[in-house]
This record gives C-alpha cells, sequence and structure tokens, in this order.
C-alpha cells in the first residue's frame, strides 16, 4: 500500500509495560512517516520508585541520546510542540499495560447469553473475574450482596435484557448490586458499566450514579439473542480501564494530560491495529498478533472487521508464573525443556521468577526452562482462545483456525538469541495450520501504532510500508492422520534464478528448504493420503514463497504435536529441531 507525500509533525509514543517502558520517535523523512528509534528503561511504577513518570522520562532521555534531537527541556519537561531550533515533539500518545488486574465482578441475566457476552468483555481488557451474578443464581440474596462487601471488586460489569425486551428480571439483579456497593465504604466503591438493554439505562444511571465510583452507560453488548457487538463497549471500556489504572498510579494524570487524552490500554489499542492489519494485509484470511508479557498474554485476532481481543492476565512470564501450574501441570512444562533438569529445579524457577519478574535468565538452563514456561503459556492461551471462536471461526479438531499472516511481540519471544528459537517457540505454543507467513513487531510498536491511529491515521500506514515488521518465515503446516515417516506430500521449490529443489515431506519431521533472505520462489505442493498442506484435504497447488535467514519451513510433526513420553526421546528431537532451524 502506497501514500502520497506528506508534510506531517513528528511524534512520540510512549508504552509503559509491566517490566520496560519505551518511548518511540516518528517523523516524516522525504515525505513518508519513519521509525526514528526507540528509548527505553525500567518500569517504575511499583517499588521503591513507585511514580511510572520516572520511568517515561528515562526512556525519552534514552531516545534522545539516541536519535541526536532535545526532546526535553534542562528540567526535564518535553518540549510541546517542536521548536524552530529542531528540538521538542509535536505530539504524544501513550499505552499502558503495567499495573495488577483490575478485580471485575459480572453481572448478568442468563449464564449463556448476557452473561457469556459480558465475560466475553471481561476478557478484553487487563481484568481478574472475581464472580458472576445472575438471574438463576442459587444463593441468597444475603449471600449475593456479601460477594460485593468482602471482594471489594474494582469494576462491576453488567449486561442482561435484549434491546426493547422485558426489564423487570434484570431490575432485581440490579437492586442487590446497588445494596452491596452501598453497604462499601465509599473509597472502596467500584466503578460500573452497564451494556445491558437501553431500556434500563436510566434507571441504572439514577439508581447507582450516587453510590457507585463511576457510572459508564455503553451501547448493548446483546442487542438481540442472535447478535453480541462488543466493539462499543470495549471502548468505554477502555477509558474506564485508564481512569482504574490512575487510581492506582495517580501520576498517569500527567501523561494523559500531556497527550490530551490519548492514553489507551496496551491490549484495546495492539487489537485496534489488528483490526486495520486484517484489511492492510488482504490475505482474505485472518490475522492473528501474540504478545508475550511479563503480566499477561494477549492473542488478538480479526477476522476482516470481527475483532476478536483476548487478554490473559492468569499467563505471562513475570508475576503470574507461578499461577500457571494452577492450569497446567508441571509435566506439561517440564516435556518442552532441550535439556535435563530435575522437575523441583523448574519449579523452583517458577515460584522465584513470580517474585522477581525482573529476572533475566542467566544460564543456558534458565534460558530453556523461561523458554518452556512461554511454549506453555501459548498452548493454553491459544487453547483457550479457540473455545471462545464461534463455531464458525473454529478450525475443526481444536486447532486454531489458519491465519496470515501470523505476528509476535514481547521481549520474551523477539529477545531470543537466534531467529531459529524464535520461530520454534512461535511453532511449538501456537501450533498454526495451513500456510502462514510469520513475523516479529520487533520493537513492540502495533500498541503505539494503535494509539497514533487517533490522532494520525496516515502515520500507522506509511511506518508499516516502511517495514517496522520483521519477516521471520513461511511455514507450511501440513495435517495429516498418517503414521510418523509416511510420506504425506511432494514439494518443488522453484527459485526466480530458475534452480529447483525437490523434496520429499515425512509426516513427523521439521524440513527447512533452503532460501535465502528476500529471495522469492513458487512451491509447489502434491499431497498425499488426503493430507492437507493449506489448501483442503489431498488439493495439490502452488504457493508464492518468499525466504528469510531460515528458509521456507515444512512442520509436518502433527497437529496436536505429541511429544514422546521418555524424556530422553524428547530432548533428543528437541535438540533435532532446533538444530534443523539453526537455532
Amino acid at each position: 500500500m502506497t501514500m502520497q507525500p506528506v508534510e506531517g509533525h513528528s511524534l512520540l509514543a510512549i508504552e509503559i509495560g509491566t517490566i520496560n517502558t519505551r518511548a518511540a520517535f516518528f517523523d516524516v523523512i522525504e515525505g513518508s512517516y519513519r521509525f526514528i528509534g526507540q528509548g527505553q528503561s525500567t518500569t517504575t511504577s511499583s517499588a521503591p520508585v513507585r511514580n511510572a513518570m520516572i520511568g517515561v522520562q528515562l526512556a525519552i532521555e534514552n531516545l534522545q541520546n539516541l536519535i541526536g534531537r532535545p526532546l526535553m527541556d534542562e528540567e526535564g519537561h518535553l518540549i510541546l510542540p517542536a521548536q524552530t531550533d529542531g528540538t521538542g515533539v509535536d505530539g504524544i500518545v501513550a499505552t499502558i499495560s503495567a499495573g495488577p488486574a483490575v478485580t471485575t465482578l459480572l453481572v448478568g441475566l442468563l449464564p449463556d447469553v448476557s452473561l457469556k457476552s459480558i465475560e466475553n468483555l471481561a476478557h478484553t481488557t487487563y481484568t481478574r473475574i472475581l464472580d458472576q451474578l445472575h438471574l438463576n443464581d442459587a444463593r441468597q440474596t444475603d449471600e449475593q450482596v456479601d460477594i460485593l462487601v468482602h471482594q471489594k471488586p474494582e469494576l462491576v460489569l453488567i449486561a442482561g435484557g435484549v434491546d426493547g425486551g422485558a426489564s423487570n428480571s434484570l431490575q432485581k439483579v440490579l437492586e442487590i448490586v446497588g445494596l452491596g456497593i452501598f453497604l462499601l465504604p465509599e473509597s472502596d466503591r467500584p466503578a460500573v458499566l452497564f451494556a445491558g438493554n437501553k431500556k434500563l439505562a436510566q434507571d441504572v444511571q439514577a439508581s447507582l450514579n450516587n453510590i457507585a465510583s463511576q457510572v459508564l452507560i455503553s451501547p448493548n453488548v446483546r442487542p438481540s439473542l442472535e447478535v453480541e457487538d462488543l466493539a462499543p463497549a470495549q471502548r468505554l471500556l477502555s477509558d474506564l480501564m485508564v481512569d482504574l489504572r490512575q487510581k492506582q498510579m495517580p501520576e498517569l494524570a500527567e501523561i494523559r494530560t500531556l497527550t490530551g487524552g490519548y492514553l489507551l490500554p496496551s491490549a484495546y489499542a495492539q487489537g485496534r491495529m489488528v483490526r486495520f492489519l486484517s484489511s492492510y494485509f488482504g490475505s482474505g484470511r485472518g490475522v492473528l498478533n501474540v504478545d508475550v508479557g511479563a503480566s499477561s498474554i494477549t492473542l488478538s485476532a480479526s477476522f476482516g472487521g470481527d475483532l476478536r481481543l483476548n487478554v490473559f492476565p492468569e499467563l505471562g512470564v513475570g508475576e503470574p508464573t507461578a499461577e500457571l501450574l494452577k492450569h497446567t501441570t508441571l509435566d506439561e512444562i517440564v516435556r518442552w525443556l532441550h535439556y535435563d533438569i530435575p522437575s523441583d529445579v523448574v519449579r523452583d524457577y517458577i515460584y522465584q521468577k513470580s517474585l522477581y519478574p525482573n529476572f533475566i535468565p542467566y544460564t543456558k538452563e534458565e534460558l530453556d526452562i523461561e523458554h518452556a514456561i512461554i511454549r506453555q503459556n501459548l498452548v493454553l492461551a491459544t487453547r483457550w482462545m479457540n473455545q471462545r471462536l464461534p463455531g464458525r471461526l473454529r478450525h475443526s479438531g481444536g486447532l486454531l483456525p489458519s491465519f496470515e499472516p501470523i505476528l509476535a511481540a514481547g521481549s520474551a519471544i523477539t529477545g531470543a538469541a537466534s531467529a531459529g528459537q524464535k520461530l520454534l517457540i512461535l511453532l511449538d505454543g501456537l501450533q498454526p495450520t495451513g500456510i502462514t507467513t510469520i513475523a516479529l513487531d520487533q520493537h513492540n510498536l502495533l500498541a503505539m501504532l494503535g494509539a497514533v491511529a487517533d490522532v494520525n491515521k496516515v502515520l500507522p500506514v506509511q511506518a508499516l510500508d516502511a517495514g517496522v515488521l520483521s519477516y521471520l518465515a513461511t511455514v507450511i503446516s501440513p495435517i495429516s492422520n498418517v503414521d510418523y515417516g509416511t510420506p504425506i506430500a511432494q514439494a518443488k521449490l522453484i527459485r526466480d534464478d530458475g534452480t529447483e529443489m525437490t523434496s520429499e515431506i515425512l509426516m513427523g519431521n521439521l524440513q527447512v528448504l533452503p532460501l535465502g533472505s528476500r529471495q522469492t520462489a513458487r512451491l509447489q505442493l502434491r499431497p498425499l493420503h488426503r493430507a492437507d498442506v493449506g489448501l483442503g484435504p489431498g488439493r495439490a497447488g502452488e504457493v508464492e514463497v518468499t525466504g528469510s535467514s531460515i528458509g521456507v519451513v515444512i512442520d509436518a510433526r502433527g497437529r496436536a504435536l505429541q511429544l514422546p513420553a521418555d524424556p530422553g526421546q524428547r530432548r533428543v528431537l528437541a535438540q533435532k529441531w532446533i538444530n534443523n532451524v539453526g537455532g
């Protein structure tokens, strides 16, 4: 996609992450926006500093030293707008993922209808669901009121009733919520977002406005029994989440003022960008973005205009690491190890990482454990996301649908030592199907670009055209139910210079067809035994592929990936796979 030359303004984008704070600078070069550089600092929202703005200032200092352009004055204040002498910047936006998950109570009418929709809304941001209240709740009224009084949720999300439908049933549940909030000390009262029957909106505002800390009214997430529409509520929820973050971190008021209000939750900003990318790439298939953070994993999938945003605060490679053992077994983590490391050492590492999330693996054994944790986190995240997808989007057999492309962010992945390590972590954890391109958001810019889009719609497009995404590999992942070692396809790689390479694809193998970086070729695929190479069961065809430092990867290890029960065999196989991709 090309754009006309522009005369634009420089822009600073800030991301306040759980571990790192980043400051990225964009400016116009030869008529187009370009990513100029990025500064980074440790996030300072937690002890001992407890002021996120210190980390922001340090990140900007590192950025201005990198690009050789003063952005702050001698007192450390941002120079806005840019001056004629070249100092300063014209605009600023920011995103935030730092901070604990917001404790949330869900309220709806029926568990499989409105309550399910409001739960889907909660999963689009950094919430931790404490409990649910609904019309058929078997608990006594006083027990339901006690839930609010004792658990003190920071946020209450309410849905229920189709637009124009009866409202009496929901009013009964609202009375319980109102009483519970009233009994809380004023300092502990939650914010409320109502996204139910619009007929009740005024009643909700009138009854809760004077007792809840804040009340927002959104269009119904379930306007009819057959329709779920989360998008309007997501935007209001993103604003509400920033308000709640500001209660936790009062210093955010300063950056909200600097940005003119353009401070967004990182997950929401990422989702906006992924929705745009589904039309930008125009593959006709979904686009998937994976962000492995310290406090959560976010999977954003967009199928045309249909965005499926999933935030998993139970997963992550920092403080939530110990919580991983509530959702999986130690053996399921250990199975991903490439070295012979005792299970008790792995367990100790998990708990230590939870206590000291800033800890960076120092030895090859620690790094192996870290990568095993990431793999299992991704396995769980993709499994849970697939369960939340509507039936029309799911792949048969519980696998993720086919995506083009798959993007990955988060320093836990982008900071891996080699391209082969990065790729194998993603292949093991996501287990993609069909034919897909895998690329890295190497500088973690997608969330920032999603925030930028509010103030400058041209910049994200031109930054993408300029190559802010780093191509990793083209991957073909056939699906077949034949025995390991059985040929399932013939592949012929025809390079632009006319040279050819023919390869037999065996079930269970991870193969690489050599093709240099940026070289293009045609790949002819002829399946056997009705294997699906991404074109449909038994269908042959030809696709255009691009080379990389790894090559073109054919992952025929099976879906779902089955690992040997014997630890020694697993390690031999894991070492073989990493060697195949140049790990």
